[in-house]
Formats: structure tokens, C-alpha cells, sequence
């Protein structure tokens, strides 16, 4: 282990973040009564530019006047290099209630990005006498976030969690998909005449979790275009999992189960992860420091693996 001890991501459930768009408040007592663990009102990508102001004031209305629950309550702004997203900022900062929880910064390039959004965060909560101090998520969607994606998940102690935008990011990387996640049907490898198919998104996840693990932040899986395809969305919820990612976005709330169920720790799991701490802790005081469990090698690296088992399924359990 480093001297440098990597600091710990923020104890909140995220497995599945619902997105909803904010010019349609229709919906936004259905998100809120929806198993999701994070609700992301969006002013991006999915409201027109002839309904970013409606949208906005939809938003702040429904702050205060939605009961939330226990969820997280985000609202993704407009992108820096629009001329909306400066408004986002201080409308919600200004306007909105307490329970605001965080601010979703989308194509983040850089860690400058993230400071001017934070600088006038905090210009604003000052002004404001803001009681509760908001929190940031970013989305990896370009080539140039992903070429730093270190240097952002190091950018600001408000950041709280960072996502893969898989359809921008595919774009700015020039890759030749219209898809947005999941298997692409050209990226493939050939043996003895049979097509096996890898995972096109794999190398940037697994740099966005090693960015993210490194600063203590949360890495999460994002959006999967295909909300028709359980199957699809599940597999590439697991791969996620596999490799570290905490939770994945549902742009449907068909997907909401799926991503509960693969980012829930099992019980089978939970009791394995036990049952390993339990050896350990034997063979710790019989002077050892590695047993077998199961037939297999376990030692001190194994009780840090079971750890995160138990303490995700102790904090699910406990809301």
C-alpha cells in the first residue's frame, strides 16, 4: 500500500440513477416514488432550447414542493460552452430550497471546468447563507475527459461521483456506433471462423474507476440507449459492477429493478463475504495470515474485497 492511503467515496446507495427531463413535471412525483436511489432532473440534453427557462422554473417549483424521500436530488446542467448553464447555477442556488443535493456537470474536458462551476457555487451559498453546501457529479463525454480524468476526479472536494456519457464520449472519440452502450456489433474478434464480441466501453470505465477509487469518489455507469433490451442492459450493468462502478443510470424506469438487482449485493454473496471475515479473523489468532476457504487461498487482500460486500449490502439495508 502507498503511504498516500486512497480516501474512501461517499456512503450513499447509488445504484441506479433515474433520469427525467425537466420539461415534463408530470413526472416527477413518479420518479420520486420510484425505487431509484439517485433522481437526476435534467436541463440538458433531453429539454429543447425553446424550454430551458420553463424547464428551470419546473425544476425550482418542484424542489421544495416534491417530497424526495430519502434520494439523492440532482439536477444536470447545461453544458459550459452553452450560454444557459451560468442561469442553471444561480436560479437553482438562488430560487430552489435546501433540498437540493448536488449539481450533475455534463462533458466535462478538465479540471478548469469544474472550478468555474464550483467558484460560483460557492460565491453563491455565501452570498445566499446557504446552509447545506451542494455536491458534485461529472459526466466523462469527450475524448479530452477521459485524457484527464484524473486530474477531474482530483478538481474539487464537492465531487462526489463521476459517469461515462457513452454516446458523447463515442462521438468525440470518432468512433463509428450510433449506439449508446452495450455490445456494438462490429467490434469483434475472430476465431476459428466464430465472432466473439469484447466491450468497446471497458478501457474507459475502468479508467474512470481507478480515477475515482484514487480521490474518493463514486464511479458510476451511464445510460443505455436500448430501454427494450433487459438482457443487454443487465449484462452491461454486471460488466460495470465487475469492475468497481457502484450503479448505472436508467433513462427508463423499466431499468430501475434491473440496476437494483445487479448493483445489490446477493445474499449468497453477503454470506460468502462473511464466512471469509470469519476465517480470517480464525486465522488471525491462530498466528496466520492466510487460510483456505472453499478450497481457494484467502489472506488480508481478501478481507479488504469481503469488506466492500459488507459494508454495500449494510448500507442498502439500512435505509
Amino acid at each position: 500500500m502507498s503511504f498516500r492511503i486512497q480516501p474512501t467515496a461517499p456512503a450513499r446507495p447509488n445504484r441506479c440513477q433515474l433520469f427525467g427531463p425537466g420539461s415534463r413535471p408530470a413526472i416527477f412525483e413518479k420518479m420520486a416514488s420510484s425505487d431509484a436511489d439517485v433522481i437526476n432532473l435534467d436541463l440538458e440534453d433531453s429539454v429543447a432550447p425553446t424550454d430551458k427557462d420553463s424547464a428551470r422554473a419546473n425544476i425550482i417549483k418542484a424542489i421544495s414542493d416534491v417530497d424526495w424521500g430519502d434520494k439523492t436530488l440532482s439536477v444536470r446542467i447545461n453544458g459550459l460552452d452553452t450560454p444557459y448553464w451560468y442561469r442553471d447555477v444561480v436560479d437553482l442556488l438562488e430560487q430552489a430550497g435546501e433540498r437540493l443535493d448536488q449539481i450533475m456537470i455534463p462533458k466535462v474536458g478538465c479540471a478548469a471546468d469544474v472550478y468555474a462551476v464550483d467558484a460560483l457555487v460557492t460565491a453563491i451559498e455565501t452570498a445566499k447563507g446557504r446552509s447545506k453546501k451542494i455536491s458534485f457529479e461529472v459526466i466523462i463525454e469527450s475524448a479530452a475527459g477521459i485524457a484527464y480524468v484524473e486530474e477531474i476526479a482530483a478538481s474539487s472536494p464537492r465531487l462526489q461521483a463521476m459517469s461515462l456519457g457513452a454516446a458523447d464520449f463515442a462521438a468525440s472519440m470518432g468512433m463509428q456506433t450510433t449506439g449508446i452502450g452495450g455490445t456494438q456489433e462490429n467490434y469483434y474478434m475472430l476465431r476459428e471462423g466464430a465472432k466473439h464480441w469484447s466491450d468497446p466501453w471497458h478501457w474507459a470505465q475502468a479508467a474512470i474507476v481507478a480515477a475515482c477509487r484514487t480521490h474518493g469518489v463514486l464511479p458510476v455507469d451511464g445510460p443505455f440507449g436500448d430501454f427494450s433490451d433487459d438482457d443487454g442492459f443487465r449484462a452491461q450493468a454486471r460488466r460495470s459492477a465487475t469492475l468497481g462502478m457502484v450503479g448505472k443510470w436508467a433513462i427508463h424506469p423499466k431499468q430501475i429493478a434491473v440496476a437494483n438487482e445487479v448493483f445489490t449485493p446477493s445474499e449468497e454473496a453477503v454470506a460468502e463475504a462473511r464466512e471469509i471475515l470469519a476465517a480470517m479473523e480464525t486465522a488471525k489468532a491462530n498466528g496466520e495470515g492466510a487460510t483456505v476457504y472453499k478450497g481457494r487461498l484467502v489472506d488480508i487482500a481478501s478481507i479488504k474485497q469481503a469488506e466492500v460486500i459488507v459494508r454495500q449490502s449494510e448500507m442498502i439495508g439500512s435505509r
